[in-house]
């Protein structure tokens, strides 16, 4: 039997039954008949009856099509946030509290018909108070979308140069009676990128002199006598003909106490030659 969905299991079986198939009818199927099942297969739209199903007058061409797609949701509150945070930009760098507690937080503040100035929230407001504060406007003032989100933004923006300019006044004050500020968020940055800088020059000077102390030590080569000469082969045969057979190797030939006493002894001449 194909693989079917649970709910359709019976419906299978019945074909089965029709065409002979299966003889004898399950114990279940009756039961099944008279309690039917719920449809589980997603986005298949639910039978209809005759009860609900249209008139005939109906033509069936004006009917629009089953979509699964959810409606879009639109909020005034998100075309004024848009607005707002394209005609002011740096609005979004302010440092904001991002914890959540445990309850969201109750509106507070005036409201409605009330609020009729931003100030009456506070004199150093936020984007989102704006926000509200334009979209209170258009509902309860009777005032377009446009008025309301000027007028909004006329209010924020002078309550917002009012506090920088007390707050410019109120340091100046406090610096004249002695007060010393640290350094900004803009200072301390400079800061650290000026120490990363000499890190990076600090390495290159490590850098510089590590290959210059990899320069100043050099190999020890034993000198022996006819190695940087070349004889064109007339050493080695005059070897061969009287009978001497060439070393090439004589630390694997030679005892090797001789070996470690020669060792030894260039290890002394470089200790000699460094002046250590």
């Amino acid at each position: 039997m194909v693989r079917r969905v649970a709910s359709q299991v019976h419906q299978q079986v019945a074909r089965l039954m029709r065409g002979n198939y299966i003889t004898n009818e399950p114990v279940w199927y009756q039961a099944v008949l008279d309690n039917p099942p719920i449809t589980l297969a997603p986005r298949a739209p639910p039978a209809r009856t005759g009860y609900d199903q249209k008139p005939a007058t109906t033509s069936s061409s004006k009917l629009r099509p089953h979509s699964a797609r959810p409606l879009p949701i639109y909020y005034v509150e998100d075309d004024l946030r848009r607005q707002f945070f394209r005609d002011h930009p740096f609005e979004a760098f302010r440092p904001t509290s991002l914890v959540e507690n445990d309850v969201v937080q109750t509106q507070t503040g005036v409201s409605g018909k009330e609020w009729t100035r931003l100030r009456q929230r506070g004199r150093n407001p936020t984007p989102d108070d704006a926000i509200k504060f334009a979209l209170n406007l258009y509902q309860y003032h009777s005032l377009s979308l446009s008025d309301a989100y000027s007028r909004a933004v006329g209010q924020f923006r002078a309550l917002r140069s009012e506090h920088h300019i007390a707050s410019t006044f109120a340091a100046m004050e406090a610096q004249e009676l002695g007060s010393k500020f640290g350094p900004s968020e803009i200072e301390r940055s400079y800061l650290l990128n000026k120490k990363n800088i000499e890190t990076w020059e600090r390495q290159e000077e490590l850098d510089e002199g590590a290959m210059a102390a990899r320069k100043r030590w050099k190999a020890i080569v034993e000198n022996r006598h006819g190695a940087n000469q070349w004889t064109k082969g007339q050493e080695y045969v005059r070897l061969w003909q009287e009978g001497i057979r060439p070393n090439y190797m004589p630390a694997l030939t030679e005892p090797v106490e001789a070996v470690a006493a020669a060792s030894v002894k260039s290890t002394v001449d470089y200790m000699n030659l460094s002046g250590r």
